[in-house]
């Protein structure tokens, strides 16, 4: 039996044909023809190689793979990043570390060839009718270079220290220990971003904006989407939300865009742990209904913490160094305005919840926020 003609066969009958009982035939070809493993692997790298010329990136055809299908199709999909990275062209840092972060292999049993075969077939129906996306990184940009930007390297360290710190201030149990690290963090990060903007006013030609994709991921999406967009516009970027992928695409140059990553994820873990205490409260009194009160605790948590941020970023900023704010504000809506010509605004839902308004109200007030401060 020649193994591509199988393969063919299969990909014809299961790819293109989304019935059932297409998908079991295609199965039941690749699970009898063992030999076909090899040319099922090369042809999903085919796949894969095409969704990254769609703009698609490792974290995001994971993101979708959790979404749309199971942990055995993310597991599969890990394992064939992989794969296809060994024959890939250098990405740059931020695809690299994507690469690093996706699922360990793990001890999972084998399925039968049968229930293998299917989900492959069904990871590849995925990746063949994935849309394409706005592409993140401006063509032949210094953001399409690894470790392009003025001091990346010492850029690198910084954040890793200010990761370390809000990762320690977001495990502790302790409120005046959480509120030192944070205070720590808070330091490094405002003496990063002076730096940095010093740094790219100098060079003689700085670097133009970049755009980075981060998950927002149910359930509540809308309130983290919310929350995500106050910290971009604190820090000098801009994000648009897709919902239907589950998503933000946040444009900003690089320094900001690492700064963004950073406390928004810092601030959603400080969100879901005070949520998850004061929904226990609220259960000891007597209290059932959770959705509800989940649902306007992070909607105001979102808006309230995009107030503080606001404020923070109020502060005015010297003469000299107007000129080079102004500059890297326009560049960045140029870029987003080039990304997304036609955007669409909505109304933030879920929030009538008297109690969860408060408690998330209260909860932003508590949180170690880390604004960037304004050059002095």
């Amino acid at each position: 039996m020649s193994t591509p003609s199988t393969v063919d066969r299969a990909f014809r009958t299961a790819l293109y044909d989304t019935a059932d009982a297409a998908l079991d035939t295609a199965a039941s070809l690749l699970a009898a023809d063992p030999a076909a493993d090899a040319e099922v692997t090369r042809r999903g790298e085919e796949f894969l190689a095409a969704a990254w010329r769609r703009h698609w990136q490792p974290a995001d055809v994971v993101r979708v793979v959790r979404r749309e299908l199971d942990d055995v199709h993310v597991r599969l999909a890990a394992e064939l990043i992989r794969a296809q990275a060994a024959h890939d062209r250098p990405r740059g840092p931020r695809w690299t570390a994507q690469v690093d972060a996706l699922p360990a292999p793990g001890p999972a049993p084998r399925p039968d060839r049968f229930a293998h075969a299917t989900a492959v077939l069904e990871l590849y129906r995925l990746l063949l009718r994935l849309p394409d996306l706005e592409p993140l990184d401006a063509p032949g940009g210094p953001q399409s270079r690894p470790g392009a930007g003025p001091g990346a390297g010492a850029e690198s360290r910084s954040l890793a220290r200010i990761r370390a710190l809000l990762a320690k201030a977001e495990a502790t149990g302790y409120p005046e220990e959480a509120e030192a690290l944070s205070a720590k963090a808070q330091e490094l990060m405002a003496r990063y971003s002076v730096d940095e903007a010093l740094l790219a006013a100098r060079a003689p030609a700085p670097d133009a904006p970049g755009a980075c994709r981060i998950g927002v991921e149910p359930p509540y999406e809308q309130a983290k989407a919310v929350l995500l967009d106050a910290v971009a516009d604190a820090n000098h970027c801009r994000a648009v939300w897709n919902e239907p992928f589950g998503f933000s695409t946040v444009v900003g140059f690089e320094g900001d865009l690492q700064a963004v990553e950073l406390l928004y994820t810092s601030l959603l873990v400080q969100a879901e742990t005070a949520m998850t205490r004061a929904e226990a409260a609220q259960r000891a009194g007597g209290r059932k209904r959770t959705k509800s009160f989940r649902q306007a605790f992070l909607a105001a948590y979102a808006h309230r913490v995009g107030t503080r941020l606001r404020a923070a970023a109020e502060a005015p900023v010297s003469d000299d160094l107007l000129p080079v704010l102004a500059s890297r504000e326009v560049a960045v809506a140029d870029r987003l305005e080039r990304m997304f010509p036609a955007t669409t605004t909505t109304r933030l839902r879920g929030t009538a919840d008297a109690a969860g308004w408060t408690e998330g109200s209260r909860a932003a007030d508590r949180a170690h926020v880390t604004p960037r401060r304004p050059l002095p």
